[in-house]
């Protein structure tokens, strides 16, 4: 299945990419995700989501596979499954980023993506309408924080004239442009980062699809509870005897 979608972005475009290619810094924007761990270029959380009483965590990883700054282009690919064993998601998602004025960007989304088991009979057809509504809260999100924040990502560079250590303990001003080593290039830094977030809110399909999602769902729901309690029921005269 292939979803097209784009937000805008209130930042130039040579502020905007450092931002949006900052998955450690969007992931608490994007609604239901939870970024839990990095390792070298390979980012591993979950997403969470709920269809009425009905709630599945989708486990997974992501990693740029292509990524062009100059021309902000970049790739990602992402695999997931369902904890509970219902199936599995894999996307290919291309972003690509274009001015609009001096003040603002455009990113437009295209994902390639293929899901199978339980969860792909929550409705392929209303998969559009629901990757729309969430990408418009995720830019809502990104927007609200950059608002709040002002401070683009990958600012990590020392200002000119702040203490630097030396490997032999002494320090000295660092060089205007001095960039500071990220990732498991910097001293001491861990194979594998922890990262200490707030567990994410699972996603309402039914109350981000609205009306469309319900009339497809609430049937399935509505099957999932009379089968639990008709195995209940029988479990209690099987006690019984």
């Amino acid at each position: 299945m292939e979803l097209v979608n784009e937000f805008v972005v209130n930042k130039p475009v040579e502020q905007a990419w450092p931002i949006i290619t900052d998955v450690e810094r969007i992931a608490p924007c994007l609604p239901g995700a939870q970024l839990t761990e990095i390792e070298g270029d390979v980012y591993r959380g979950h997403v969470k989501i709920k269809v009425g009483p009905i709630q599945a965590q989708f486990k997974g990883q992501a990693m740029f596979v292509e990524r062009d700054d100059e021309h902000h282009n970049a790739v990602l690919k992402a695999d997931g499954r369902d904890t509970g064993g219902k199936g599995n998601a894999s996307a290919r998602i291309t972003a690509r980023l274009e001015a609009i004025d001096a003040a603002s960007s455009r990113c437009s989304v295209h994902t390639d993506l293929d899901i199978n088991g339980k969860v792909a009979q929550f409705g392929r057809g209303v998969l559009p309408d629901i990757s729309k509504k969430l990408i418009d809260q995720f830019a809502s999100n990104l927007n609200t924080m950059i608002d709040n924040d002002g401070t683009a990502a990958g600012d990590t560079d020392a200002p000119a004239g702040e203490a630097v250590a030396d490997p032999d303990g002494t320090t000295d001003e660092a060089p205007s442009g001095w960039e500071a080593p990220t990732g498991a290039a910097a001293a001491g830094a861990p194979a594998v980062r922890t990262i200490d977030s707030a567990p994410a809110e699972p996603i309402d399909l039914v109350g981000t699809a609205g009306p469309t999602m319900a009339k497809r769902i609430l049937p399935l729901i509505a099957i999932a509870i009379t089968t639990i309690f008709l195995l209940r029921r029988r479990r209690r005269r099987h006690d019984s005897d």
